[in-house]
């Protein structure tokens, strides 16, 4: 009977300062980056504005694919990083692959539209690169500061993907949207211009996402 009720005191005794907790719901962290990507294309308008030519049809059909396989990839590895924030048995995340394959056709087509002819080998060296490349590398903080705030509320079993999708998905988040602001619409452009911010912010999610997340 002593040892029962010593048992019971000891349970009530780490139990006590325990407080009910707000259920673990992936929609609210997909609302989370909704609204980080909704207030970067609102800041990108705000400091660069927006292409008007999109609306007018001046767009050419490479902006449209460019940017749309990067929305793809951008929202594939939110859904993949936001699951991996509450891990169960069998769960493969495995979007961002296949995304990340479609998205590196972008940067060949680039390229092999241009190195077969020497005379339009000179378009790689684009004056507007860095501004763009720093640009949507800059617009990409907010949605990834979303996804680090949501990781840290979760337990990512792997802190290293977790760190490679944060990045691909903020990369590619900002990428679009900073493109929204952008009327270069080439194919040499878009192909590499606008996926090396997104490259780059997925090695920076690696290197910097697992450190911010382990408890």
């Amino acid at each position: 009977m002593t040892m029962n009720t010593n048992r019971e005191a000891m349970i009530a005794q780490m139990t006590e300062e325990l407080a009910p907790v707000r259920p673990f719901n992936p929609m609210r962290g997909a609302l989370m980056v909704g609204l980080a990507a909704l207030v970067t294309v609102l800041a990108v308008e705000f400091v660069e504005g927006l292409w008007r030519g999109i609306l007018a049809g001046e767009a050419a059909p490479f902006f449209w694919v460019a940017n749309g396989l990067l929305l793809v990839l951008g929202i594939a590895s939110a859904v993949a990083v936001i699951a991996m924030s509450s891990p169960r048995v069998g769960g493969r995340n495995e979007s961002p692959k296949w995304a990340s394959a479609m998205t590196g056709v972008l940067p060949v087509a680039a390229l092999v539209s241009v190195l077969p002819h020497a005379d339009e080998s000179a378009s790689l060296v684009d004056p507007y690169a860095f501004h763009c490349v720093t640009s949507a590398m800059a617009s990409s903080l907010l949605a990834g500061a979303a996804l680090v705030i949501w990781l840290r509320r979760g337990a990512p079993v792997s802190a290293a993907l977790a760190g490679w999708y944060t990045g691909l998905a903020a990369g590619a988040l900002g990428a679009v949207a900073y493109g929204l602001s952008c009327p270069l619409d080439t194919v040499t452009h878009l192909g590499i211009w606008h996926v090396v911010p997104v490259a780059a912010a997925a090695i920076a999610g690696r290197l910097i996402v697992p450190h911010l997340i382990r408890w």
